[in-house]
Order: structure tokens, then C-alpha cells, then sequence
């Protein structure tokens, strides 16, 4: 009964050539965004304009991508507003929530700070994911998920105690740059969990979500202006207030890794993603040393090997249930 219902390991299988550039380029993506970010994006520039931007373009990708497969119309055959919203309502409004407080951590955090702490969004996908869906943790995990969280701690100590990027006091970065990266995360693990069981149910390509997600998201994030100080400043300032043709680019490459993270995951499945976190690290610090000349903090050489300990433990030893593997 449970073979019947697997699909053929090589049915609609993709070529090792197009997954292994799917992997490279979500590395590059995840490694260089905060550099890039924090280079590209003045401070004045209106968070609800980036990540509306953000939304817009992974749309208009998503469709591109759709249009290129020749399953637009398919795809739209069968949709309806009632099953959108139930698959993608709750994590798009999250996801837009996340991609706000990512955008505040990007100016107030060093790179590598930002990218490891981004990292604990394992813990809590791994957390969700059990009250969710009732996957369970291998003892290995469990250990991974305590070296992670311990390694989270270092790097709030050590980067609450010195000054932050944009030359603020230790209580600013610590309210403006270490508590929305780890707020995101904890909302990025809710929203994982959340898309895997709207997917189990739905069925949805990793394209469709990123259209209905983006859309409902932006939906969201744009009722939010009436209230929120960024619609005060959008009404004032203008959608585009301090933005340069190099905004444009951080904000293009969000959009494409956006759309790699659901085709890595698609293709390539967790493990294989969760190399991908592993070397991205990698890929900001070398960033970071190479065009700021700044090498890595004490609790971030700390913490790293920490870090990429708990990933690769998590990803190698997963949970296995005892009474399948005595059959």
C-alpha cells in the first residue's frame, strides 16, 4: 500500500545538470543577498517598497517560467479563490511579515552574523513541523538542534556587545538587527511547515505557490500601509524614495532565489538544500573578507562550525520509525 503510492524515483526526474545549477545558484544567492543588501540599499529606502518590489517580480518570473513550460493554462484550469487562500493565505501574509524584518536586519547586522542567525530557521521548521505535521526527530536531530540553538546564543551575545554595521549603540542592534532576523526565522519555520502540508493537500507546483503566495502577500503587506509608519512614508516620499539602479539589484536577486528555493526543493529534496545553507555561509565570509577586507568575529569563528555541525548531523541522521525498520 505504501509503494503503491510513491512515484518512480525517475518519473519527471530533472537532469543532474539543471539541479546541480538550481544548487549553485541558490548558493550564491543565499551567500551574497546580505552583503549585497546592505551595499546596494540606502538606509532611507522604504522597506514596504522592497519587498513589494520583491513579490512583483517573483510573480512575473513564475509566470514567465510558467509560460515557457506551456502550463500556464493548466495550471489556472483548475485554480479557485476558495482553495488559494486555504494553501496560501496564512504563510504568504507570514512570509510578507518575514521578508519586512529581514530587510531591517540586512542594514543592522554584520553579513556573516545575518546568515548564520538565519540559519535557526531549521530549529523551528523542525519544531513546526512536529506540531504540524507529527514529523518526528531522531536523537542525532536533537542533538544537532541543541548545537544550533547554542551557536544562535554566541552570536546574540557577541553581537549585542559591539557596535553594529551602521555605527548605532549595542541596544540598537540588538533591537534593530538580532531580534527581527531571529523573529524571521521563527516565522520562516511556521511558513515552511505550513506550504508542506498546504502541498501534501493541494498539490501545487512550486510555481503556483510563488504566484498565489506573492500575490495574497503583497495583499497583505499593502493593507498594512493604512496604519504602518512605511505607509505614512510611502504617501509622503513616494514608492521609490531614495532608490538607485542598484537597488534594483538586490531586489532581482531575492525575487530569483525565491523561485530556486522552491525548485531546490522540488529537485533536490532537504539534504540536499541543507548543504546548500552550509555553503552559503561559506560564500559570506568569503564575501565579506574579500570586498569589505574584514575577516570574521571571534563568536562568528565560533559559532560557524557549530552551525555547519548541526546542519549536516540534521540533514544525515533523520528519524526512523522503529517498527519499519524491524521489517
Amino acid at each position: 500500500m505504501g509503494s503503491a503510492s510513491k512515484p518512480s524515483p525517475t518519473a519527471g526526474a530533472p537532469s543532474r545538470r539543471k539541479v546541480a545549477l538550481c544548487l549553485t545558484l541558490l548558493t550564491l544567492q543565499y551567500g551574497a543577498q546580505p552583503l549585497i543588501s546592505k551595499r546596494c540599499v540606502g538606509q532611507g529606502v522604504i522597506v514596504t517598497s522592497l519587498v513589494l518590489a520583491i513579490e512583483l517580480l517573483k510573480v512575473i518570473c513564475a509566470v514567465i517560467l510558467l509560460v515557457a513550460e506551456g502550463s500556464l493554462k493548466a495550471q489556472f484550469s483548475n485554480w479557485s479563490l476558495v482553495g488559494s487562500l486555504t494553501a496560501s493565505g496564512l504563510p504568504a501574509a507570514i512570509y510578507a511579515l518575514q521578508n519586512s524584518l529581514l530587510q531591517i536586519s540586512y542594514k543592522n547586522l554584520d553579513s556573516l552574523t545575518f546568515s548564520i542567525l538565519n540559519q535557526t530557521k531549521l530549529l523551528f521548521t523542525a519544531f513546526f513541523t512536529y506540531l504540524i505535521l507529527g514529523q518526528k526527530q531522531s536523537p542525532k536531530q536533537i542533538l544537532a538542534l541543541a548545537l544550533l540553538i547554542t551557536a544562535a546564543v554566541l552570536l546574540s551575545i557577541g553581537e549585542s556587545s559591539r557596535k553594529g554595521a551602521s555605527g548605532g549603540s549595542s541596544d540598537y542592534v540588538l533591537l534593530y538587527g538580532v531580534i527581527p532576523v531571529t523573529v524571521a526565522s521563527v516565522l520562516s519555520g511556521l511558513a515552511s511547515s505550513l506550504c508542506q502540508w498546504a502541498s501534501q493537500v493541494k498539490k501545487h507546483t512550486s510555481y503556483m505557490m510563488t504566484i498565489e503566495m506573492s500575490f495574497i502577500g503583497s495583499m497583505c503587506l499593502l493593507a498594512s500601509t493604512f496604519q504602518s509608519p512605511d505607509g505614512e512614508a510611502l504617501r509622503i516620499y513616494g514608492f521609490f524614495h531614495e532608490w538607485t539602479l542598484w537597488t534594483v539589484i538586490p531586489v532581482l536577486m531575492n525575487a530569483v532565489g525565491g523561485i530556486l528555493v522552491g525548485l531546490v526543493t522540488s529537485y533536490a529534496g532537504g539534504i540536499k538544500k541543507g548543504f546548500v545553507i552550509v555553503s552559503a555561509l561559506l560564500v559570506t565570509a568569503l564575501l565579506q573578507f574579500i570586498f569589505d577586507g574584514k575577516p570574521p568575529s571571534l563568536h562568528c569563528l565560533v559559532a560557524l562550525p557549530l552551525v555547519m555541525t548541526s546542519i549536516f548531523i540534521y540533514q544525515k541522521y533523520p528519524y526512523v520509525d522503529s517498527k519499519k525498520k524491524d521489517r
